[in-house]
């Protein structure tokens, strides 16, 4: 694996999303914490759609930002819609470690700001669930 790899997916300096997400529920997905500006299911739906656009630069199925791109959607309202999010975000990984294997000139650059931009909000998943109390031991501890 390369540093893109670890960066995108974690495993070296970073938890991997699923090992920050086992175990997460509805309930605990629309949970305010006092003080913050969404809630971790409100976080997670920017994180899908920030990954799904930076996906189709990278694979020039778009080749632009879209004008209008609601970057903070509405949170999932539903375990089913808690599922097809955390199915997306898991299927968007895995696509964009696929990329990161031989990645073009523009795909490199798209996925390194992803792999910035993702770095920060997964940072954000870890902290919130810490705060509720539910982030679970990294695997294998």
């Amino acid at each position: 694996m390369n540093v893109l790899h670890y960066a995108l997916a974690g495993g070296a300096a970073f938890r991997t999303p699923g090992d920050l997400l086992r175990g997460l529920s509805l309930d605990e997905a629309a949970s305010a914490v006092p003080g913050l500006p969404y809630t971790l299911g409100a976080l997670l739906a920017h994180l899908q759609v920030t990954q799904r656009t930076s996906l189709d630069l990278a694979t020039g199925r778009a080749d632009r930002w879209p004008d209008g791109l609601d970057v903070w959607p509405g949170a999932p309202t539903s375990g089913a819609d808690l599922t097809a999010l955390l199915g997306d975000l898991q299927a968007g990984l895995a696509e964009a470690q696929a990329l990161a294997a031989d990645p073009s000139s523009r795909a490199r650059d798209v996925l390194t700001d992803l792999a910035a931009h993702s770095a920060y909000h997964w940072g954000q998943v870890a902290l919130i669930r810490r705060l509720h109390g539910t982030l679970p031991e990294p695997q294998g501890a």
